[in-house]
């Protein structure tokens, strides 16, 4: 926890704070006490962002689109197999461009190339480690990644800045104690959240074809996804009495 304290009395001139630069410059006022705290909320993760991207490359665009096609049906297939809707996937981006060989002078056209972002939302985290490997069987997907992350992150903030503001009072009020003063009303305050971001770097599609035909467990099992970590900073100035 950061604490800075200023305690002013009635008869000194007003002066200006210093605080850090991302701080805001707080004018001082006479009695009273600017105190800074830092507060966090800690929570298990509740939602798994899964996304992956899709990509085929022919030699006419045609060809290349009915890869794809062809391709994100078994994707379809895949999550309804694992009990989940199709719908409930979505789709970022697609795209279908040319590809030249750009080492030929006359930049050869030599095909086409289909791209789309896939991003699924699980509730139930049990089904990462199947629908993970079964993707990877698949000869489009690639650039797999896993991010954990709370539904309701701004409840989650409230809780971080309610902790600070907890720690910024009880500062106030031992300084004001300690002065022989009683802590008065709150005349200003500011805050800033900050929130921790759990990824999981992308995952080579083969790579993880291998460990399936090995019988070995997926990267995901048997471990437990890090916590979301939410933290707060709170200045705040009250009056004394």
């Amino acid at each position: 926890m950061r604490i800075s304290v200023a305690l002013f009395a009635a008869t000194l001139l007003t002066t200006t704070l210093g605080v850090a630069q991302d701080r805001p410059t707080i004018t001082a006022q006479p009695n009273s006490v600017f105190v800074g705290a830092d507060g966090r909320f800690e929570a298990n993760p509740d939602t798994a962002l899964v996304q992956f991207n899709i990509s085929a490359q022919e030699d006419s665009s045609r060809a290349a689109y009915d890869r794809a096609a062809k391709s994100t049906e078994q994707i379809r297939q895949i999550l309804r197999s694992n009990g989940i809707e199709p719908k409930s996937a979505e789709i970022g981006f697609f795209s279908i461009q040319p590809v030249y060989d750009y080492k030929n002078p006359k930049r050869k056209l030599v095909g086409y190339r289909v791209n789309a972002n896939v991003s699924l939302k699980l509730k139930d985290f049990s089904k990462i480690a199947p629908i993970v490997q079964q993707l990877a069987d698949t000869d489009v997907t690639e650039n797999q990644s896993i991010n954990y992350t709370l539904e309701d992150m701004d409840a989650a903030k409230t809780r971080a800045v309610e902790d600070a503001y907890r720690r910024a009072h009880e500062s106030a009020s031992a300084v004001a104690r300690a002065g022989g003063r009683t802590l008065g009303e709150l005349s200003y305050a500011s805050v800033d959240t900050f929130e921790n971001m759990r990824v999981i770097s992308p995952m080579a599609p083969r790579a993880m074809a291998m460990k399936m035909e090995a019988g070995t467990p997926a990267p995901t099992e048997e471990f437990s996804p890090q916590t979301i970590v939410v933290t707060a900073h709170v200045n705040a100035m009250f009056s004394l009495r």
